[in-house]
């Protein structure tokens, strides 16, 4: 059977714009990224996701594109991106980009066109009406910040579409240009070496809203024409969907292994985050039983944070509420009206049992984990900042002016966060590096851990329910081999039989897990926050 990279794969994500300032501008650059990349390559990363790197006026944080095929001048330069390349195949590590085709900048000469001059091809790139065309308010996507989905152009004497900001016109999938656009779009960065695309705003693009009837098109089938396209080109690189949808409509996206080869496992993200507030495990029961099952060559791509809000979308108001009380109990950290605007280690207090517990459920649950830049060291957040830009500060790499992050010390473009906890003078990369227990010396232990439960990603898993509402038990099973995973979601001390599992004590051994929980006497006892990840092996009479 062909090795699939993706199954067991470490993703790391993080904006150029915010990793390091090599040239001393304030503004992270390619330049900084090579500079850094061993740091990366040390943590056992094998892959990266970076954030939009394309000239843009920044509207939206680099998603208001105005052109593909180029680097934005701040960050460097398409020779800068080729010698980064370079250096990340030299380290084994694979690089995912955004590809951001839902809608463009206002300012991309195709938009400019079409408003100049409604008789050209451009006109037909994006969606017009004579009037506004009535929505419904979970039509909007970003609820409070945006009230509207049409937008009047003069030039163009007509109403342009938009998801997102007035800035942002949306594409017109159905029209076959604009997807044959977005195809060479794929191959111009599959040809400089990158090993696949996260497909920005993923529901949204093949939705038909805004289309007439007499325009309407199958639009999900483009997700095929992507698949197919992406195979021919590299039949190693993959399509990871960004789609923030239920369990039954998660079939558009992987149906029959034929469209997108990843999907962000939003509904399991939100289900862990009210497992963990209730300290009960049955929302992660629940989640788990209700994905589909993956074939072979899908997988999950799980996460705790990215750079977007935590979304709840997904949950009922009551679960939604419970969430909030524990994680984010001020109006300033509420945003778009179901989500939170929160880095996860001041979510959970910066308690350190805690932050390893997300992590090892992470790094456990079925699929792989992604790291967002930053957490591994448990950064804070900036909520003066508007919007989401509260989690999307500069890296901290030293207690030095500006976090480190600029190579001349100079103001950085984004403040660096520079408060009693999160500060940088007291917790920064270099200060972890030299401390034997520190969180990232941890995460990397972790890492290294997940590599050797390739299970996790290979194997078929199933569920342990036990009579301990606390604790969460799962387990893998791949060929011969088998894993299993008990996490203790509560504040308070839990025991469990061995003889309550069906498993014989002799035949556990132990890869990981933390220091406090221990064997004793035919149980497992679990401190508060508690873990131990296990391989199992039957014994048998020679």
């Amino acid at each position: 059977m062909k090795h699939i990279w993706y199954k067991n794969a470490i993703f790391y994500s993080l904006d150029v714009e915010t990793f390091y300032d090599a040239n001393g501008d304030g503004t992270g650059d390619f330049q900084g990224l090579i500079n850094k990349l061993d740091y990366i390559s040390g943590l056992g990363v094998n892959c990266i996701w970076l954030l939009p790197f394309f000239p843009s006026p920044n509207r939206d944080n680099g998603y208001d594109v105005t052109d593909y095929y180029n680097i934005d001048p701040r960050l460097g330069s398409l020779g800068d991106f080729a010698e980064f390349m370079d250096k990340a195949s030299q380290l084994g590590i694979r690089i995912v980009i955004d590809l951001v085709v839902n809608h463009t900048s206002i300012k991309h000469p195709w938009f400019k066109e079409a408003c100049r001059n409604p008789d050209s091809k451009y006109f037909n790139y994006y969606i017009w009406s004579d009037k506004p065309k009535k929505h419904n308010p979970d039509d909007l996507i970003l609820k409070g910040e945006v009230d509207k989905l049409w937008t009047y152009n003069e030039k163009a004497g007509k109403y342009y579409l938009h998801r997102f900001y007035e800035e942002q016109p949306d594409l017109n999938i159905a029209n076959p240009d604009v997807r044959l656009e977005i195809l060479r779009v794929m191959g111009f960065w599959l040809r400089l070496g990158v090993s696949g695309f996260r497909v920005d705003a993923a529901e949204i693009l093949i939705e038909p809203y805004g289309l007439s009837t007499k325009e309407e098109y199958n639009l999900s089938g483009f997700l095929e024409e992507m698949r197919e396209f992406i195979s021919l080109r590299n039949s190693d690189a993959i399509l990871i969907a960004e789609a923030n949808v239920l369990p039954r409509q998660l079939k558009t996206y992987l149906d029959k292994g034929q469209r997108m080869h990843m999907v962000f496992n939003f509904f399991l993200n939100q289900h862990l985050f009210l497992a963990m507030a209730e300290e009960k495990s049955a929302a992660l029961y629940q989640a788990l039983k209700q994905l589909p099952n993956l074939s072979h060559q899908n997988q999950w791509l799980n996460f705790l944070r990215h750079h977007d809000e935590l979304s709840l979308e997904l949950l009922t108001e009551k679960q939604r509420e419970k969430i909030y009380r524990r994680f984010a109990p001020d109006e300033d950290m509420l945003i778009f009206h179901t989500g939170i605007r929160r880095r996860i280690a001041p979510m959970l207090e910066g308690n350190k049992k805690l932050m390893q517990l997300a992590f090892s459920l992470l790094f456990s649950l079925p699929g792989v984990a992604m790291i967002r830049y930053g957490d591994e060291i448990g950064m804070g957040e900036d909520l003066r900042l508007k919007g989401r830009e509260s989690v999307r500060t500069p890296m901290q790499w030293s207690e030095a002016v500006e976090a480190g992050f600029s190579s001349e010390g100079k103001n950085t473009n984004a403040p660096v966060i520079d408060d009693d906890k999160f500060g940088y003078q007291i917790l920064n990369i270099r200060k972890q590096q030299r401390g034997p227990t520190s969180f990232l010396n941890w995460v990397e232990q972790l890492i290294i851990a997940r590599k050797h439960f390739p299970e996790i990603g290979d194997g078929e898993y199933t569920t342990i329910a036990t009579d301990a509402p606390s604790l969460f038990i799962h387990c893998f099973t791949c060929y011969d081999s088998s894993a299993y995973f008990i996490h203790n979601l509560a504040s308070h001390r839990v025991s469990l039989k061995f003889k309550s599992l069906d498993l014989e004590a002799s035949c556990l051994s132990e890869i990981f897990g933390d220091d406090l929980s221990r064997q004793q006497d035919g149980e497992l006892i679990f401190s508060p926050f508690g873990f131990k990840w296990f391989k199992y092996t039957k014994q048998t009479l020679a």
